[in-house]
Order: C-alpha cells, then sequence, then structure tokens
C-alpha cells in the first residue's frame, strides 16, 4: 500500500512542478518535465523485480520504440497549434498519437515476434 500512494506522490509532484514551470518566465520547462521517466521508473522497478533482467531489457527496447508515437504527438501540436484551437490542436494530436501508436506496435509484433 505504501508504495501505491509513493507512486502516486511522483504523479502529483510531477503535475504540480508543470504547473508552477507553466506559470514561470521557463514555461518552456513545462514540455520537459513530462519526460523525466517518473512513471518509466515505475515500470522498469515492476518488470525489473517481477521478472529476468531479459524483460527489463526488453521494456526499455520497447520504450525506445515508443519515442515515435510522442514525436508525432509533438510534431502535431507543433504544427496545429497556431491553425487551429487549442481543442482541435490537442483532439488532433492524440488521433495522431494513437495511430502512430498502433502502427508501432504493428511494427514491434512484426520485428520482435519472439520477445512478445
Amino acid at each position: 500500500m505504501i508504495s501505491l500512494f509513493l507512486k502516486c506522490l511522483m504523479g502529483a509532484f510531477a503535475v504540480l512542478i508543470i504547473a508552477l514551470a507553466s506559470k514561470s518566465r521557463y514555461f518552456v520547462l513545462a514540455g520537459l518535465v513530462p519526460l523525466f521517466p517518473t512513471f518509466a521508473l515505475i515500470a522498469h522497478v515492476v518488470v525489473g523485480t517481477m521478472r529476468p533482467a531479459a524483460a527489463l531489457q526488453t521494456t526499455a527496447l520497447f520504450g525506445l520504440w515508443s519515442l515515435f508515437p510522442y514525436a508525432a504527438y509533438l510534431f502535431s501540436v507543433y504544427w496545429f497549434s497556431t491553425r487551429t484551437s487549442l481543442v482541435l490542436t490537442l483532439g488532433a494530436a492524440t488521433s495522431v498519437w494513437v495511430c502512430s501508436a498502433a502502427v508501432m506496435l504493428f511494427a514491434w509484433f512484426k520485428a520482435y515476434p519472439n520477445l512478445n
């Protein structure tokens, strides 16, 4: 129960830092904070304690692949932000993330059929 509480605190702390950064003159830091591996650390601790080191290595490799949908999302936000409203920008960017994540998953399962 304590570990679950600590995980919640880490997420809440990240949200607090994002909110504070977005109100400061260093607002661009709000774009860096989500890249701190808060949830990756949690996932790696869980996988690393429940599975062998090879599974942790595979999880890290999959995490590298997941950068492609995230990059597509960020490019979409960049592109749409001056062309549409905030709601349309974020909706379109989220749709791009979903589509690119689906493509990434398809490619992952084709490239690494033995790692699943």
